[in-house]
């Protein structure tokens, strides 16, 4: 339960256009916060959200904490890291920066804790950064001696910050780290359950209603009028001839009890072939599982592949195919039907249709796959008393009536006549009717019990496949960890490719965006995340722009179609975004010696969106996500004004925060 069904995609590294897809969204609360949530919870949602790769919505929520009466060095060290995360310093609001310095001058107030010395160390960082002349080593060391899970998160939190020497410094053990997190905790054999859908409840084809109304409300007049036509023939055979008739009666009324015992369980039971197929059930049901509409085609490739996959012992995928041809076709109606009005994805029903294949294989093993009526086979001896039965019955009742015709004491024998033929008309009937109902009722019981069978193995099997997903699903900080580790070791490749260091560089930036045709995922309030990634790095240097692509396959680490360009500040003439509701945003790059290339950011979601999540909050977070923000500021002011745009925005502007105590 994953999930992508969406237009089709033509991308190239640096040129995209790609179309709206659709994603597996998780029904999580991991970020939801009651209305009358306290500070301290909307606190822990903030730091979640941090932790998680959301810091412009983890800023919110430490900052209304605060501004709620919690406070304190733990609390005020998150929001600093949810401030400066995956920012500059000229992207800082007044008020940020204004706030940043309120809270380096109050360090010194707090009581002396791991909190309090985290956040001093953050601020001194910061401080050597707009002294770079400065000793750094004295900091450094305070950093290396804090506990590991503060000194990660300044670190991560601070990346687009440290620049220079100071970043140099701290680049091996950065480059360590993401290696040791990239495949930590079994990423190769778990990333698939975040994009695969939360599987869709289970059904079967619940039995048909009965249609032996009319046959009960019929029944009785003709019961009624053979009983009276049977008492007539008797009463006229006793009168006629005694002895004889009472040997005759006897005869009569126990074969027909014979017939009757004998004929139910042969006639009441058997349906008609054709009435037995899970085709005709589904269309006599809802009449509809044959239309060839696009689900209904989608469920028929599926049941293709996963029976190609699921072959007995012996069998060839093809041979296989050809074997189930007609059971395929069957299950594929049964499928179509029942979850056709629910609008999903085939993926959300995956689950249920290689229970399937892989039952029919354990069938056909058992040798019961195309004997699935086995029980309803009627014995030979059965047939063979019920037609015996009916002849003796039939005889006896030709004798009594020959009696009561013909006896010596024959009183009327136009009665015997029509007592006769009322007899076999409403006995004919009336059996016919009987025999109706007792099919109707085995055929009902039959398909209840078949119906309570199927649901109560596939309610097994979409219970074992939901705690499957769920204990398999990575959270959202792992996939917010391996995806930071993808990122620094592309960037460690560029450096290296270009043999760069970071005292080389003025700055740098990373834009993700969603590879062609790739499956996406999210919590609810999260931001989408991909199968497959376009890593794009801006490298700014002295000399110009390096810029670095490649497409990365985030199940496995993988990358490919790797692409690179140099050019001049002043090559850069313009940069603008294209938002569309109905598509997404782009990013359009113009250089003046090439032409305009298009960067799809991020796809239009509001088609997906639950109903307690807002738009605008959601695009922000997956804007954010997509290191968007930064990039186009970035891009826009060297585009406006060329290289001394970023010399006037580089740390060395940044005003030293004071923190002494």
């Amino acid at each position: 339960m994953s999930h992508s069904d969406g237009a089709e995609y033509t991308s190239a590294a640096y040129d995209s256009t790609i179309g709206i897809q659709a994603g597996t969204v998780h029904n999580s609360n991991v970020y939801f916060v009651h209305p009358d949530a306290s500070p301290q919870e909307k606190y822990r949602v903030g730091v979640r959200q941090l932790e998680d790769g959301i810091p412009s919505r983890a800023r919110e929520m430490i900052a209304d904490a605060i501004a709620h009466g919690y406070d304190g060095p733990e609390v005020r060290f998150h929001w600093v890291l949810a401030v400066l995360s995956n920012r500059t310093y000229h992207e800082l609001s007044a008020e940020e920066i204004q706030q940043l310095h309120y809270t380096s001058g109050r360090v010194r107030t707090y009581a002396d804790d791991e909190w309090k010395e985290a956040l001093r160390v953050t601020f001194d960082l910061l401080t050597v950064l707009s002294t770079m002349s400065g000793e750094t080593g004295p900091v450094l060391k305070q950093l290396h001696d804090l506990p590991i899970g503060q000194h990660n998160a300044i670190l991560r939190h601070l990346d687009l910050m440290l620049t220079g020497g100071l970043k140099d410094d701290l680049w091996a053990e950065t480059r360590e780290r993401a290696g040791a997190d990239r495949f930590d905790n079994d990423r190769v054999g778990r990333v698939w359950a975040y994009f695969t859908p939360d599987p869709i409840g289970a059904r079967a084809v619940p039995p048909r209603p009965s249609i032996a109304a009319p046959a009960k409300e019929s029944l009785p007049v003709r019961a009624v009028l053979f009983v009276v036509s049977g008492l007539l023939l008797g009463t006229l055979a006793l009168l006629a001839d005694p002895a004889t008739a009472i040997v005759e009666l006897l005869v009569a009324l126990g074969s027909g009890l014979a017939a009757a015992r004998f004929g139910v369980r042969w006639w009441g039971r058997q349906a008609p072939r054709s009435d037995l197929t899970a085709e005709n059930l589904i269309s006599q049901t809802h009449g509809s599982a044959s239309s060839e509409d696009g689900f209904t085609n989608r469920v028929r490739h599926a049941f293709d592949h996963y029976f190609s996959t699921r072959t007995p012992q012996g069998f060839t995928p093809d041979a296989w195919l050809a074997q189930t041809a007609q059971v395929r076709s069957s299950l594929a109606a049964e499928i179509a039907d029942l979850y056709r009005e629910s609008r999903i994805s085939v993926d959300r029903v995956a689950w249920l249709i290689r229970y399937l294949a892989q039952d029919t294989r354990t069938r056909y093993v058992n040798g019961t796959l195309f004997d699935e009526h086995r029980q309803d086979r009627i014995p030979a001896v059965t047939k063979v008393l019920t037609v015996v039965s009916l002849a003796v019955l039939g005889i006896a009742a030709m004798n009594m009536f020959g009696t009561a015709f013909t006896g010596a004491a024959a009183p009327r024998p136009l009665w015997a006549f029509l007592a006769v033929l009322g007899l076999g008309w409403s006995g004919h009937s009336a059996a016919s009717l009987w025999l109706k109902i007792k099919r109707e009722e085995h055929r009902l019981a039959r398909e209840t019990q078949k119906y309570r069978e199927q649901l109560t193995a596939r309610q097994i099997e979409h219970q074992r496949w939901q705690t499957l997903l769920y204990t398999t699903r990575p959270s959202e900080r792992e996939m917010e960890t391996w995806l930071t580790s993808d990122k620094t070791s592309f960037v460690d490749e560029a450096l290296r490719h270009h043999r760069l260091t970071w005292r080389d560089l003025i700055t740098h930036t990373i834009l993700v965006s969603p590879a062609p045709s790739a499956k996406r995922g999210r919590v609810k309030q999260g931001p989408w995340r991909y199968s497959r990634y376009v890593f794009r790095l801006f490298l700014f240097t002295q000399d110009g722009i390096r810029e670095i692509s490649s497409e990365f396959n985030f199940y496995d680490a993988t990358r490919k179609n790797e692409q690179r360009s140099n050019y001049r500040f002043d090559a850069l003439s313009s940069v603008q975004v294209t938002e569309n509701a109905a598509v997404g945003y782009d990013l359009e790059l113009v250089l003046t010696n090439g032409p305009a290339r298009k960067i799809r950011v991020k796809d239009a979601d509001a088609h997906q969106l639950a109903p307690d999540e807002s738009a605008q909050e959601v695009n922000e977070i997956n804007l954010s996500a997509a290191g968007f923000t930064h990039t186009f500021r970035l891009l826009e002011g060297i585009a406006a004004e060329g290289k001394g745009w970023i010399e006037r925005h580089s740390p060395d502007n940044l005003t030293p925060f004071q923190t002494a105590g």
